[in-house]
């Protein structure tokens, strides 16, 4: 990690909808016992006006006239001078600029190329395996540490696998999570970068192929019972409602940390199934029809182009391009449950059925804005003060990869992002 640095931490995109999410997080963090007056950082973005105004609106929401004095850096996703010029300042980078597929290559160059980590809260599989094929060599190289996916997508998805393989007693070998997102009486809304990002990544499907045969990796053994997909609307009797596969990038995060916990710790790989709850039959109808209609329109550009201009309308009303209000996210909060199975101390996984089974839970507040700031921040953290527990190696990780043996999980449940064992009837 690089030191004698003038900041260790820096956001970039600090005055985006969810960088000023970021900027308040990282501000109550280092005013904790542990980092208090020890951690120099700064914010970066091209308007200087708007990154002061994000400074000033945290100061004052948390009650440190201190934060005023931050440190601005001016630069541009555009402007390679200007990135390199941030990267050579800083320790670690905090990525908030998205849709990472078009902005985000340029940041991950500039660090690896001047000795930065790097850390982003993507969840575009293009990008996250386009920068390992194009970058993991030059990073390890360097020493620097590049790090996706940071946020909620995919933190709980792939540190919450690796939770439960932790508290089982036995050989983990299969596991599916399901997500159910709560909101309040205010109703709930995500801001509308996300819905950009997933438009082009359904548009560009055949690219993340091609990126997969570059990267030639040979399939991952299936150990123990091979796990069941479920279909593309299915009722769950465990949680009593009708769910649909998670479209999010956590199966892909969660196969690369699999992958390489397996290639380079010899680890038992785990199989893995992501999928939402969505209701009752109600919303299942409305869900297929606006589905149906995304799918169509997300083939053709004039559809796409209808999709980004109006956002509201296609998603009925779950994407906005304001975001959620402070009273949403106030009433918000997901949860996360997973259900794993494998074989007991001593049974082979080769020979059998699962004998032993297990559910986990991983619970927080809302997911886009409140959540998200929070595991990408203390994703940082652990990246400045868990370095022996670090891979040896640098280059670009996967979460669960690059924090299976950090105290990552401790650190998220001291800072409202609970893991836990759950019996089922409790579910």
């Amino acid at each position: 990690m690089a030191t004698g640095r003038p900041f260790q931490l820096v956001v970039f995109g600090a005055s985006g909808f969810t960088g000023q999410f970021v900027v308040e997080e990282l501000a109550r963090v280092v005013a904790e016992d542990e980092l208090r007056g020890s951690v120099r950082w700064a914010v970066a973005g091209r308007n200087e006006e708007k990154l002061r105004a994000v400074v000033e609106r945290a100061a004052e929401k948390l009650g440190k006239a201190e934060l005023k004095e931050v440190d601005i850096i001016l630069c541009d996703v555009s402007d390679s001078t200007s990135l390199a010029n941030m990267a050579k300042q800083a320790a670690i980078v905090l990525n908030c600029v998205g849709p990472y597929r078009f902005f985000g290559e340029p940041v991950v160059k500039a660090c690896v190329e001047n000795g930065a980590s790097y850390i982003d809260i993507s969840g575009e599989p293009q990008f996250l395996e386009g920068m390992y094929l194009n970058y993991n060599d030059k990073a390890a190289e360097k020493g620097v540490y590049v790090i996706g996916s940071c946020g909620f997508d995919s933190i709980p998805a792939d540190m919450g696998v690796l939770y439960t393989r932790n508290n089982l007693k036995g050989t983990l070998t299969a596991i599916e999570s399901f997500l159910n997102v709560k909101s309040g009486p205010e109703g709930s809304s995500i801001h509308d970068g996300t819905w950009k990002s997933a438009i082009y990544g359904l548009a560009d499907q055949d690219n993340l192929k091609k990126i997969r045969r570059q990267i030639g990796h040979k399939p991952l053994p299936v150990i123990g019972a091979k796990l069941k997909r479920r279909g593309a609307v299915f009722y769950s009797n465990e949680l009593s409602q009708y769910s649909i596969p998670f479209m999010g990038s956590d199966v892909s995060v969660v196969k690369r940390t699999q992958r390489y916990l397996h290639t380079h710790l010899q680890e038992t790989p785990v199989q893995y199934a992501a999928y939402a709850t969505v209701g009752g039959i109600g919303s299942v109808i409305k869900l297929m029809f606006a589905g149906l209609l995304f799918l169509i329109l997300v083939k053709f550009n004039f559809g796409r182009k209808l999709l980004i201009k109006y956002p509201e309308f296609f998603s009925g009303g779950h994407f906005t391009k304001d975001g959620p209000t402070q009273k949403q996210m106030e009433g918000s909060s997901f949860e996360m449950t997973f259900f794993g199975e494998g074989y007991s101390v001593g049974q082979d996984p080769q020979q059998g059925k699962p004998n032993v089974k297990i559910c986990t839970q991983v619970k927080g507040p809302e997911a886009g804005y409140v959540a998200t700031p929070i595991a990408m921040v203390q994703a940082a953290v652990v990246l400045l003060k868990d370095k022996s527990s670090l891979p040896k190696q640098g280059g670009v990780y996967s979460p669960g990869a690059a924090f299976s043996k950090t105290k990552l999980i401790d650190r998220l449940n001291n800072h409202g992002i609970e893991f836990c064992v759950i019996s089922q009837p409790e579910v």
